[in-house]
């Protein structure tokens, strides 16, 4: 009964703060779990008189004042939401902040986030409602032929999430008659419905209520990259843990519309200008660094020819 208690306390935690990260909840020894630590990132310098004439994504944001970037919400850490207020935080809002700094615009003001899920991105992108893409974004060939992607600017791995009482997943292997819950149009998902067809695939446009499914027992695991799954971890250790071994690999990129080469590239140097100058790091330690998971070396860029 205390347990119950203690896991519908946790459902309840998890649907309230959606968007902001605890303090002081986790195990003895495990990483303090507190949220982006503002006075911790680090202060993007604007390139005033910046100009990019070749790039129509560029001069579209320019004429209106500010850009546009599609982002996550509801992943602890990386893209969050808080409800109360509607401010964005995380490492990849940190990057997208980062990279308009370096395109011109003010980090802060000259910067408007917009939801996307994961199934829409590639739409939302086509049809110009937002300038670039921000958010756990991983690079492959299929999207390329569909948008455009700068960097990588991080390399993850798909896990999977379970309960701590939970003894029977290690792996990808022991999904067979398995509910696991992952993003409509997202890669984890795609990857699970190929190479383990015999898992019973759950798909919700949030990885939050997958979260909210497996804490209630409608669902076994969730899957998607380790960075999203250590942060929903952290939240509830005593509830959540990973399972087994990163089993792909998921190079992290910047979306922007199929095409639009002048922006891409400007992006590729942004990234490696951050990388150099010690940002990428600072904003890494902030926010994901949180987790306890010491910051990797960044990817290389891959200058991939005009699309």
């Amino acid at each position: 009964m205390q347990r119950t208690h203690r896991r519908l306390g946790a459902l309840a935690l998890l649907l309230a703060v959606t968007g902001s990260l605890l303090a002081g909840c986790g195990r003895p020894g495990s990483p303090p779990v507190r949220g982006p630590q503002p006075d911790q990132l680090p202060t993007y310098r604007v390139e005033s008189g910046f100009r990019l004439p070749e790039s129509p994504t560029w001069n579209r944001a320019r004429k209106r004042g500010r850009l546009i970037v599609g982002a996550k919400e509801d992943q602890p850490y990386l893209g969050e939401k808080d409800p109360a207020t509607g401010v964005y935080s995380g490492y990849d809002i940190e990057i997208a902040r980062m990279m308009a700094a370096s395109l011109g615009f003010d980090p802060k003001s000259g910067v408007e986030f917009r939801t996307i899920a994961s199934a829409n991105r590639e739409t939302a992108l086509q049809n110009g409602q937002i300038d670039y893409y921000v958010g756990t974004y991983t690079i492959n060939d299929k999207r390329k032929q569909l948008v455009g992607f700068a960097g990588p600017y991080y390399q993850a791995g798909q896990s999977l999430l379970v309960r701590t009482d939970e003894d029977d997943i290690h792996g990808p292997q022991d999904l067979d008659g398995k509910r696991v819950c992952s993003a409509a149009g997202s890669t984890p998902y795609q990857r699970i419905q190929q190479e383990y067809p015999k898992a019973e695939l759950v798909a919700y446009d949030t990885y939050s209520i997958c979260v909210d499914n497996l804490l209630t027992y409608q669902v076994d695991a969730v899957t998607t990259d380790d960075t999203i799954l250590m942060g929903y971890a952290a939240k509830v250790p005593d509830e959540l843990k990973l399972a087994g071994k990163p089993f792909s690999k998921e190079p992290y990129g910047i979306g922007v519309p199929h095409g639009d080469t002048a922006l891409r590239l400007a992006l590729d140097d942004a990234i490696a200008a951050h990388e150099k100058n010690g940002d990428w790091k600072k904003a890494y330690d902030a926010t994901l660094g949180l987790s306890g998971v010491p910051a990797p070396t960044p990817p290389p860029i891959d200058r991939y020819p005009a699309n």
